[in-house]
């Protein structure tokens, strides 16, 4: 039988040691368990707020997009609690808690009554008024899934990665290293297709009180497993020096700022290492930088002689602190090209209403309008199995780069085919609104029942090409960010995605209410009406294009400022010899 790339590039864990191979269930199950249980929640919310709630669909759109802000920008407080005080096995599992408490309040809301009993309610729903406290326990489990998903998306996949990385530069580790990124994600992928089908279907056939009950179970199956490996995992502890050694660096060098840096030829006895390790040289990028670890005229003066640390940790910092400093700093810029990606894909609720405006019907079987998202999902999975099995291989032969290609030329094609798929639903969207025009179904919203006779498969070709840009652009992120960035920030390093979907999801209502304000006529309606037919939602898909196509254009100007890619790994291999003293070195 033939041998997975994954088993084939992994090392095996012995009976000794934790961490290795025999981990790995305990942690994707408990992902499959967790990402069906969240994106069963989000894939249909549009239609629960604007159903259940009476909220126009620019209004929905805007609380789903606060709310997916929130779940991206928490993380990097879960990465930062993880890395620094409590380690990331138990950050996961007080994030699983609080996100089940969440899902428990989300399905109370559905099972107590939502609007007031008056007359005109039960003439015409949409007169129906709400209960005060149906929207603050809303609004409540939203934030106790978003505090609970802080704590789970920044660290499951460094605590995954943790168990196999060897944190060398070797070919054998990137390609391990890649091979889990990748399966990790097509198990992913396969865990939202379950979400996206089988959980809306249900939410769409059984109603939401089931429909939100089922969530729950699977979040608290997702906690158990997670605790039932436990006693395997290997659990890197928790470093508070990291974040201050960081803050250290900048003020070092902010004080020192008028002194003049050492020659780019210096050696390593002009900069401060640790008395008694391998003493090193920082490198010329950033150099500004360098001041904070640079010796002065009177070294005696900054070095305590007994133990060789600096007197004032604030005015001199060694240069491993300097050089996770500048790992931190120079992935910005490239980190900044990944916002508008996450407004793309943050604009999901939109496809959910054209297609609900659509013929969903195939065969015998009606299609849920939040399920065609599967579509995206299916590519992205299907890509990444193809690519770690049959194409990395030739393509590594190629290129020369154990990847096949480098991170971020994947990045770049990305961001190309999330402007390839703006473009292609904005053609798809105009081809509906004068189908049903042509119909007259112009005042006909998506709560009238009346859809326009054309195949809702119409939207499949977009949804097929966010897929393969999301398996291309946000898995070369996540590597990109975890193979940069220091072994001791690799949970604030793999955050990093989730605060450019946070940013792109504020990026995102923002533009959505300057269009939506900037766009309506004196009738009332705007680009973005509630009612599709009256709006002009191609002209939207149009402005994203344009701003996917702007941000290529600087995604390459950045990675062509960035230079080499796997430097920083390089400077981890060294800090392994760093935590050795000298006698240890010379043995090995």
């Amino acid at each position: 039988m033939e041998v997975s790339a994954m088993e084939e590039a992994l090392p095996k864990a012995t009976t000794k040691n934790k961490g290795g191979l025999r981990t790995i269930p305990f942690i994707i199950s408990n992902e499959i368990f967790e990402k069906v249980a969240t994106f069963g929640l989000h894939a249909n919310m549009i239609l629960y707020l604007t159903e259940r709630y009476h909220m126009a669909a620019a209004t929905g759109t805007a609380v789903l997009y606060i709310w997916n802000a929130l779940s991206n920008f928490l993380p990097v407080f879960g990465a930062v609690l993880s890395d620094s005080c409590l380690g990331r096995f138990r950050v996961i599992a007080l994030g699983s808690v609080v996100s089940l408490a969440g899902m428990c309040l989300l399905c109370l809301t559905a099972i107590l009554p939502a609007d007031r009993r008056t007359a005109g309610c039960a003439a015409r729903r949409s007169d129906c008024e709400l209960v005060p406290w149906q929207l603050p326990l809303l609004f409540a489990s939203f934030l106790l899934m978003s505090v609970g998903s802080g704590g789970i998306r920044p660290c499951a996949l460094a605590f995954g990665a943790d168990q196999l990385d060897r944190r060398d530069n070797s070919a054998r580790n990137v390609r391990t290293l890649q091979t889990f990124f990748n399966w990790y994600y097509t198990v992913l992928g396969l865990s939202i297709v379950l979400a996206s089908t089988v959980v809306v279907y249900i939410q769409q056939a059984k109603g939401w009180v089931i429909g939100f009950a089922v969530p729950v179970v699977l979040m608290l199956t997702a906690l158990a497993l997670l605790l039932l490996g436990s006693p395997l995992y290997l659990k890197a502890k928790a470093d508070r020096s990291v974040l201050v050694g960081l803050v250290q660096v900048l003020v070092a060098s902010y004080r020192r700022r008028r002194e003049a840096l050492p020659a780019e030829t210096a050696d390593a006895s002009w900069f401060h290492n640790r008395a008694g390790y391998k003493p090193r040289v920082p490198s010329s990028r950033l150099r500004w930088l360098n001041r904070a670890c640079a010796l002065g005229d009177n070294p005696e003066k900054e070095v305590n002689p007994d133990d060789g640390s600096a007197r004032d940790p604030w005015t001199l910092c060694t240069v491993q602190q300097v050089e996770d400093v500048k790992a931190a700093v120079r992935v910005l810029p490239i980190w900044s090209t990944g916002i508008m990606p996450g407004v793309v894909i943050g604009q999901q609720m939109f496809p959910v209403l054209q297609a609900k405006m659509m013929e969903r019907r195939v065969g015998g079987l009606e299609i849920p309008a939040a399920s065609f998202g599967v579509f995206s999902i299916l590519t992205l999975t299907v890509w990444v199995a193809v690519y770690d099995r049959a194409l990395v291989r030739p393509l590594s032969q190629l290129t020369g780069h154990a990847r096949g290609v480098t991170l971020r030329q994947r990045m770049g094609i990305g961001i190309a085919l999330f402007a390839v798929a703006m473009a292609v639903a904005a053609r798809t969207e105009s081809a509906r609104r004068a189908a049903a025009l042509a119909e007259g179904l112009r005042d006909y919203g998506p709560q009238s029942g009346r859809a326009a006779r054309m195949s809702a498969m119409r939207l499949v070709p977009q949804h097929c090409i966010t897929g393969l840009a999301e398996a291309l652009n946000l898995i070369g992120q996540i590597e990109f960010y975890y193979s940069e960035f220091p072994k001791t920030m690799s949970s604030i390093g793999v955050s990093l995605l989730a605060l450019g979907m946070g940013f792109g999801s504020v990026a995102g209502s923002a533009i959505v209410g300057v269009i939506n304000a900037a766009t309506r006529r004196s009738g009332g309606d705007s680009w973005l009406s509630s009612d599709l037919n009256r709006g002009r939602y191609d002209y939207y898909y149009l402005v994203l294009a344009v701003l996917c196509v702007a941000n290529l254009v600087f995604f390459v100007w950045c990675g062509w400022a960035y230079g080499e890619e796997g430097q920083n790994r390089v400077t981890a291999e060294e800090a392994i010899m760093e935590d050795k003293p000298k006698e240890e070195q010379q043995k090995l």
